[in-house]
């Protein structure tokens, strides 16, 4: 069975710091890219940030270039991300994701978190 559990959402003033951790299982965590997606109210899904299977290759949204930090440990199964400085813009639900890529079948196999709420408010 498949599970992605984030932790670490909060309330936190503006210019603060926010760790998200997601918690893989049911899948060899270290062969698929590992992304993190937010949703504010009103908005459509959007990725913040993916890295690689081994780490190899990071890309952030432009809005989080400089503040934010993916990291993963294939070790753990994990990936988090640092938040830094952060905005009223950048409150939304955050969502772990995991997505194996096209297989020599052309299977994807593509998997999400419940979510961790963010809010970033004075």
């Amino acid at each position: 069975q498949v599970q992605l559990v984030e932790s670490g959402g909060g309330l936190v003033q503006p210019g603060g710091s926010l760790r998200l951790a997601c918690a893989a299982s049911g899948f060899v965590f270290s062969q698929y890219y590992m992304s993190w997606y937010r949703q504010a109210p009103g908005k459509e899904r959007e990725l913040v940030a993916i890295i690689t299977s081994v780490g190899g290759s990071i890309n952030y949204a432009d809005s989080v270039k400089g503040r934010f930090t993916i990291s993963r440990d294939n070790a753990k199964n994990t990936v988090n991300l640092q938040m830094n400085s952060l905005k009223p813009e950048d409150t939304a639900v955050y969502y772990c994701n995991a997505n194996s890529g096209r297989l020599r079948d052309g299977t994807v196999y593509d998997y999400w978190g419940q979510g961790t709420q963010v809010t970033v408010s004075s």
